[in-house]
This record gives C-alpha cells, sequence and structure tokens, in this order.
C-alpha cells in the first residue's frame, strides 16, 4: 500500500470501530426472564436448600428447632452473610489507608512527523533556522510511580473506622434477628405440639359428630322428636363441628410454619417432643431497676444507635478535614522510546499543594451540619433508650399475664377434662347423652388447645423479654458448629434462661471488628 492509501485507510478503520461499538451498545434493551429460566432457578434454589439441610433422624425436640433455626433459616443466614460482607468492605477500606501505587503505557502513533518552528524570543521573528522535528512518528511512554495524598489519607481513615462502625452494626442487627427467630420458633413450636396432641381427637370427635348430625337428621324425618328439639340438636351439633373443623385449620398451619422456619421441605411429616416436667416458667424476680441496667447494655437496637453516633462523629471529622488544603508527595519513574531525546528516562518526585478557598465561605455552615448531624444520632439512641426502658416494663407485664392465663387455662382444662369423663359415664342414661358427650369433648379439646395457646404466649412473652434484654445463647459461628454441639448449648441456654440467669458483663464484640 502506497502512503496515501494508509492514510485514508486509518481513518475509515476507526470510523468502523466506532460505528460497531455504537451499534452494539444500542442494540441492549430489556430482556425479561422467561418461565423455563424462572423455573430452572427455582429448581436449583430448591436443590440447593434441600441438599444444605440434612433431613430429620428422628423426634424433634425444642432444643433441636432452635438449634435448627439458627443454622438453617434463610433470613437468618441471609444476616450472617450480610455481617461477612460488612467485613469484605472493612478489608478493602484499609487499603485505601495505601499511598496509590501507579504503573502505566501508552503508546502513540502519528501519520506525520511533528515539524515545529521557532521564534525569536527577542525580535518575535520567524527564526532563520529550518523546522525541527523532536519526536518520533510512533513511541511509547512507560512510567511507574508512588502517590500520596494526606488529605485523602485523613478521609480514608474516618470511613475506615466508619465502616467498622458499620461491621458492628451489622453484628446487632444479626443478633436482633436471632433473638427474634428464637422467639418465634418458641411459640411456633407450641402450637404445633398442641396440634400434635390434639389431631387424632379432633378427627375423631369430628366423625362422632357427623355421625350423630345423620341420624339427628333421620330422627327429624320419622319425627321420633318435635321439630323445635331435633332442630336445636341439629344446630348444637353444627356447631360442635364448627368450632372442631376450625381449630383442625388453625392446628395445620402451626405445623406449616414451623417447618417453614426450619427450613424442612413442604410436607414433610416430623413428631415433636412435649417436654418433661412442668410446663409453666416462674414468675420473674429480679428487679426492674436490674432488668433495665441488662437491657441497656445489650439490647441490639441501642447498641446500634452507639454505633451510628460513633459514625456521626466521624462525619464530623471528615467534613472538617475536607476544608483543609490538600497536599500530596509524588515520586516515580518515567521512560521514553523516543529516539529525540538525550534522556529516555528519568526519576521525578514532586510535592503539591491546593486549596479551595472557597472552603473558607462554607466552613460554618459545613461544620454547623455536621455538629447537628452528630446531636441528631445522640437523640436517636436517647429516644431508643427510653423506648428500650419501656419495652422493659411492658415485656415484664405481658409475661406475668401471660403466665397467669396460661394458670388458668390449665385449670380450665382441667375442669372440662372431668366434665368430659363425667358425660361418658352418663351418656348412656340420658335422652340427649350422645350430645352432651360430644359438647363435653369438644369442650374438653377446645381448653385443651387455649391451654396450648396460652402456653405458647407465656412463651413468647418470655421471648420477648430475651428480646427486650439483648440476651441470646453464647454461640460461636453457627456454620462451624455441628448441629449436635448447637443443640447442647441451646438447650443448656434454655435452662439457664427459665431460671433467669443475667449475665455479669454484655455481650463481647466480634474480634475482628474495631472501633
Amino acid at each position: 500500500m502506497t502512503r496515501t492509501s494508509r492514510t485514508s485507510a486509518l481513518p475509515l478503520a476507526l470510523t468502523l470501530l466506532a460505528a460497531t461499538l455504537v451499534g452494539s451498545g444500542c442494540a441492549i434493551t430489556p430482556k425479561p426472564l422467561g418461565s423455563e429460566e424462572i423455573r430452572q432457578a427455582a429448581d436449583a434454589d430448591s436443590a440447593r436448600s434441600k441438599t444444605e439441610t440434612p433431613a430429620l433422624n428422628g423426634p424433634l425436640t425444642l432444643s433441636e428447632a432452635i438449634a435448627r433455626g439458627l443454622k438453617y433459616n434463610l433470613d437468618h443466614r441471609m444476616r450472617l452473610m450480610e455481617q461477612s460482607y460488612s467485613l469484605g468492605q472493612l478489608d478493602v477500606a484499609r487499603f485505601d489507608l495505601l499511598p496509590r501505587l501507579t504503573a502505566g503505557a501508552d503508546y502513540s502513533s502519528r501519520d506525520r512527523f511533528n515539524v515545529a518552528r521557532a521564534v525569536d524570543s527577542v525580535t518575535g521573528q520567524p527564526s532563520l533556522a529550518n523546522p525541527y522535528i523532536s519526536s518520533d512518528k510512533s513511541h511509547t511512554m512507560t512510567e511507574f510511580g508512588l502517590a500520596w495524598n494526606v488529605l485523602d489519607f485523613g478521609l480514608s481513615y474516618y470511613n475506615a473506622m466508619q465502616q467498622a462502625n458499620r461491621v458492628l452494626i451489622a453484628t446487632e442487627r444479626r443478633r436482633k434477628a436471632t433473638h427474634q427467630l428464637i422467639q418465634t420458633i418458641r411459640g411456633t413450636y407450641w402450637r404445633a405440639l398442641s396440634a400434635q396432641k390434639l389431631r387424632d381427637e379432633v378427627r375423631e370427635t369430628l366423625a362422632e359428630a357427623e355421625d350423630a348430625l345423620k341420624k339427628a337428621e333421620i330422627l327429624e324425618e320419622e319425627r321420633v322428636k318435635s321439630p323445635s328439639e331435633a332442630l336445636r340438636y341439629q344446630r348444637a351439633l353444627l356447631e360442635n363441628l364448627r368450632t372442631l373443623e376450625s381449630i383442625e385449620q388453625e392446628l395445620s398451619l402451626a405445623r406449616v410454619e414451623l417447618g417453614g422456619l426450619l427450613n424442612l421441605p413442604a410436607g414433610e411429616s416430623y413428631t415433636l417432643v412435649e417436654p418433661a416436667g412442668d410446663l409453666s416458667l416462674d414468675p420473674i424476680k429480679v428487679p426492674a431497676e436490674r432488668l433495665e441496667e441488662v437491657a441497656i447494655g445489650n439490647n441490639a437496637d441501642l447498641r446500634e444507635q452507639h454505633y451510628n453516633v460513633r459514625i456521626a462523629a466521624a462525619e464530623t471529622r471528615k467534613s472538617l478535614l475536607k476544608l483543609l488544603p490538600g497536599v500530596s508527595f509524588n515520586y516515580g519513574y518515567r521512560g521514553d522510546t523516543n529516539s529525540y531525546l538525550i534522556n529516555n528516562d528519568w526519576r521525578e518526585g514532586g510535592v503539591r499543594v491546593s486549596w479551595n478557598l472557597l472552603n473558607l465561605l462554607s466552613a460554618p455552615a459545613v461544620k454547623d451540619l455536621a455538629e447537628q448531624g452528630e446531636q441528631l444520632s445522640e437523640f436517636r439512641r436517647m429516644a431508643v433508650q427510653m423506648a428500650i426502658v419501656t419495652q422493659v416494663h411492658l415485656a415484664l407485664y405481658q409475661y406475668e399475664g401471660a403466665r397467669l392465663q396460661y394458670l388458668r387455662a390449665d385449670r380450665i382444662w382441667g375442669v372440662d377434662s372431668r366434665m368430659y369423663k363425667l358425660a361418658n359415664v352418663t351418656a348412656a342414661a340420658e335422652k340427649d347423652g350422645r350430645l352432651y358427650q360430644i359438647s363435653s369433648r369438644t369442650a374438653a379439646i377446645l381448653s385443651l388447645l387455649r391451654r396450648y395457646q396460652a402456653l405458647s404466649t407465656m412463651h413468647a412473652a418470655s421471648g420477648r423479654l430475651q428480646t427486650t434484654l439483648g440476651l441470646e445463647p453464647q454461640v460461636g459461628s453457627v456454620n462451624e458448629m455441628s448441629l449436635e454441639a448447637l443443640t447442647r448449648v441451646i438447650e443448656q441456654s434454655l435452662g439457664d434462661w427459665q431460671a433467669f440467669t443475667l449475665p455479669a458483663a454484655p455481650a463481647a464484640a466480634p474480634e475482628r471488628a474495631t472501633q
């Protein structure tokens, strides 16, 4: 090719390349997911969930249910991943404290020499010397250097401090999620246990009531009883049937909810174990002032606000730091393949000071705004602290009320059970003995259900108080602990909580996190 053809081909090639890139960018359009892609992703997620969750090997205790929830509940695992992600962000933020170590290369090419003329600096007339060339048509420049900006270092330092506190915030949010998960599992476990204990009896009673209703309809048709008496009899049976059916529906939901909390496959059959001994919890004899101290030292929401105050204080210092002049140092190696240079490689260093003088005008406003942000964080912390103190007293009242309701429901169930036994004895001798028997049995079932509901409410209130106080099982990494070891720790923790053993000191912060 001639020189002229090469010169004209270069712009044409660049034009074609630019047109191709622009056309490729414009060709990008929204592409919604298809049904097959969503189904494949759902199948993959379901298979992964089943693989990571071991099957039940026997009856499920309350301790193992909580341990499984902490280990395999997807929402809780998401909180653990958020905490790990925050730690990773802190590791990245630490690298911003280092100077910038840069390396680069630049290749330059042109079709003609860079020819220049000179002008006499005294007369202003064109120089009599011929135009000169100082650069090759093609040459490569390389650089390798170190640069450090004092202002950027200060900002990066405070950014790292803020990220360290965000790690602690993620830890507190994970703790709060742990509290809420344990509270939910405890309440749902007792409701599912009542479903297990009442399921067969409810179904038997439903069958008896259906059979009695059919016979009552036959008696009405045969006019064995007066119409009003027969209809009253049928209505009483239908009321019992409606009560039993609502009980059965409520019981079936509890087992599904518990399976979802433990990440068990939908529809999997499992057997729950009722804890031995007295199911009622003891009254709390610890003074409310002591509980307030524990909550102020351990509550996850309040501790999060303390870290937010730290972040706001660091933000104030960052705002003031940005008002200062920037000082940067650089030192590096440069190289150039230009054959017209006498020295093709050299080392250079320098110091640069820059300052936006308009910052002096905005300094008072920036300072006031930063201080207001810090004060706002402090007031939020104060508001949360007052709310936590209130929650402690509310949780105490709710717990004591739920405990008394359980004791009352337990006695009512005892009376209804004895009435049902009495109905079995007198059913044959009475005219409407079967209706009395079915009604008594329905009342006993309903009382037993309410007893377990009250028991569930009592344990939920106990868990709510535990959440408010910020107390959780002291375990290490749930991912590293085996399910058996975690179950033993949970069992010990439940025993300590039932005995209401308070910690001597607030929960420790993670080792990796710094202030």
